[in-house]
Order: C-alpha cells, then sequence, then structure tokens
C-alpha cells in the first residue's frame, strides 16, 4: 500500500488571479478541501484549498502559493495526492487505485497475465490497464465483479476472468 492516494488534479487557470480549475476524484468531491495539505508528485505542498465555485466538470479553487494566472497554468494536469493515512477507510470491496497499480494480475487458471500498469476511469466505469510481461503494449480489462472477481491485497495479486481474446498467447 502507498503512503499517498491520488485525490484530484489541477485543470489549469481560471481567471486571471491565480485561482485553477480543480478536478475531485474523491467520493464526495468536495471532500477534497478536508485532505490537505496535499501534495503533487514532485513533492510541491499545499498546505490549504478554498473551493471558491463550481465548474462543469469540478471547481475552482485557490490553493496556498498560487497568485498569479501564470502560477495556476504553470500547474496543468498536475495531479495531487493526499496523505494515506488521512483518507476514510474502505467498505470491503472498494479500493483505492493507488493500492491496485503494481498487483500481479492471474487468471482463473493460475496463469500469470501481468501487471495492473494504471486504473483509469473515463466515466464509463473504471479499465484496468495490465501491462503483460516481455510485452510493451497493454490490455485494458474492464474492472467489473465480473472481470475481476478476486482482489487480494495482502497477497498482491488480482484473479481476473479477462473476456476471450484479451490476451493473446
Amino acid at each position: 500500500m502507498t503512503e499517498r492516494v491520488i485525490v484530484g488534479s489541477i485543470g489549469g487557470s481560471f481567471g486571471v488571479h491565480g485561482e485553477v480549475r480543480l478536478k475531485s476524484f474523491c467520493a464526495d468531491p468536495q471532500a477534497i478541501a478536508d485532505y490537505t495539505p496535499l501534495f503533487t508528485e514532485d513533492g510541491r505542498r499545499f498546505a490549504q484549498i478554498v473551493l471558491t465555485g463550481q465548474t462543469k466538470n469540478g471547481f475552482t479553487a485557490r490553493l496556498d502559493g498560487v497568485i498569479t494566472k501564470e502560477d495556476a497554468d504553470a500547474l496543468r494536469n498536475t495531479s495531487l495526492y493526499a496523505a494515506r493515512s488521512g483518507m476514510p477507510p474502505l467498505p470491503d470491496d472498494e479500493y483505492y487505485y493507488a493500492d491496485l497499480i503494481g498487483l500481479t494480475v492471474l487468471d482463473t487458471g493460475g496463469v500469470t497475465l501481468g501487471i495492473v500498469k494504471n486504473v483509469m476511469d473515463h466515466g464509463a466505469g473504471d479499465l484496468l490497464e495490465i501491462l503483460p510481461a516481455g510485452q510493451s503494449d497493454t490490455v485494458l480489462l474492464p474492472f467489473t465483479q465480473a472481470v475481476v472477481p478476486t482482489i487480494d491485497l495482502k497477497a498482491g495479486r488480482i484473479i481476473a476472468d479477462p473476456p476471450d481474446g484479451s490476451f493473446s498467447t
């Protein structure tokens, strides 16, 4: 398990006074402001986030240290992470994306299919991006109970029943 969990991303500037467009990945989208401090991948820390309004796909917000439009634009497409210790516990059938990345994926017969490279959500349901061993192309699997019936975080593995033809042999 990782020490930090991705909770949102910055879409760039909003206006000319340093506000940003903020997309929240939290179950309660407004809760993103409650998980401060938030961090970027390169270690920048935001001790305070103030949600100032709503946009079509998220919020407008003020981040400490972001004063100008140029400051906000420099953060475009930046992921925001919260400390794992400050996140609420999840029910047994829910997972933080960060916990799935790196897990070994086996088929229902015990054959290794690959490693989870990424978890994606494009709005129509989550997808697991699997990197098969020895290959550079990834395979996308729907992250549903039918396709991914078992997740064992302690053992570091996922059991999948991929649709026929998903993985070439």
